[in-house]
């Protein structure tokens, strides 16, 4: 799904739809996932998809989660978020092209989404004595959302110890909304896999050895310093171009990858990463929304097509919402995760779909190198 910027009824819709799909075959737990700067504005999809799923889960739910990855950088303490060393207010992500973050204050951004109330849980309550005691004071009320500080793997497994034991998340008795971004989502794995059977070896992902695309249109700092560095050839995805002419300046983009492609197998890389000055003078010809969408539609058609009749097995795509695009063009379904390329960042096959191994990252994801050094981890 791709519900970040989605209107809020639409982003609304489709996730009660697929977490009733969910627990109607047998799901224990339903995880709500977010991105790990929080990427969302005052009138964001966060809130009201969370509210939406409370109330989905029964009387007295209470969503418990954390957008903190420390692996990639991204640490929450005293409620503020931090990229690196810095506050999000101050990071490249207040420069974001539709979710600028400019306050670092999660529970207050959080607040302004919901008429449900939001509390913190701070580190030190986290790591001390007892934990699930301070879990169940903060969230006593009718409390509907706590956000927890973590700045390391062992606070977020310390979270998962609490509220996710079992693959039954509990507070104090009430059911609980999981949430948060990868680091959280990793630490409920790691504890629900200490506590289930052995499983069986799953067979190591396969794909297709074929022709190596990027496709990249993130305009995260990340992004462009990755899109500096590949040394390979290079097609522009052009906003104004593809608004003008959608068809020609579609066929331009693939006739120019027939030709880079004629030079050997790739990568190639295809871009519409800018800068923000250049994306703020594309939003302003053409309109916000008109100019992601414009863009989304043709990462999702270059990659199908290149899919399809170029022979591409090997596909790298930056961005959440241009990762969104590409799989919904690719029709891709249930993925098998192998090998990672970094933090975060795995290789990953389709079960049913299309022979093709792809990478799906968060722009701010992966080193300065990614798109030169990703493949070596390629099933």
């Amino acid at each position: 799904m791709r519900t970040r910027t989605a209107p809020a009824p639409q982003a609304v819709a489709e996730s009660v739809a697929a977490a009733s799909w969910l627990l109607d075959r047998g799901a224990s737990a339903v995880y709500q996932k977010y991105c790990s700067t929080f990427d969302s504005t005052d009138e964001g999809t966060i809130g009201p998809v969370a509210d939406a799923l409370l109330d989905l889960l029964g009387p007295g739910a209470v969503a418990v989660g954390t957008p903190a990855t420390p692996r990639a950088g991204r640490t929450q303490y005293q409620g503020h978020l931090f990229v690196g060393d810095r506050l999000l207010s101050e990071s490249p992500l207040r420069h974001h092209p539709l979710t600028p973050m400019t306050d670092p204050d999660l529970v207050r951004v959080l607040g302004r989404q919901t008429p449900r109330g939001v509390r913190l849980l701070p580190w030190g309550a986290l790591r001390g004595p007892d934990a699930g005691a301070a879990l169940a004071r903060v969230a006593d009320g009718g409390v509907g959302h706590v956000l927890a500080d973590a700045v390391t793997d062992e606070d977020l497994d310390a979270l998962a110890r609490v509220v996710g034991a079992g693959g039954d998340p509990r507070v104090d008795g009430r059911p609980v909304l999981l949430g948060g971004a990868a680091g959280f989502a990793a630490a409920l794995a790691r504890s629900w896999a200490h506590d289930a059977a052995e499983p069986a070896d799953a067979p190591a992902p396969r794909a297709s050895r074929g022709r190596a695309l990027i496709v990249s249109g993130s305009c995260s700092a990340r992004t462009r310093e990755q899109v500096d560095r590949f040394p390979g050839p290079r097609v522009p995805l052009d906003a104004d171009a593809l608004a003008a002419d959608p068809d020609g300046a579609l066929a331009a983009v693939l006739d120019a990858l027939r030709a880079a492609y004629a030079d050997g197998p790739g990568p190639v890389l295809v871009s519409s990463s800018a800068d923000p000055d250049a994306v703020r003078g594309t939003q302003e010809r053409l309109g916000v929304r008109r100019a992601a969408a414009v863009l989304e539609r043709a990462a999702g058609e270059v990659a199908a097509r290149t899919v399809r009749d170029l022979g591409v097995g090997r596909l790298l795509v930056a961005g959440g919402e241009t990762s969104g695009a590409v799989a919904a063009a690719l029709g891709l379904g249930v993925l098998r995760v192998g090998p990672a390329a970094a933090p975060g960042v795995p290789w990953m096959v389709p079960v049913d779909g299309p022979a093709v191994a792809v990478l799906l990252k968060s722009g701010n994801f992966g080193g300065p190198d990614l798109f030169t050094t990703a493949w070596e981890a390629c099933p």
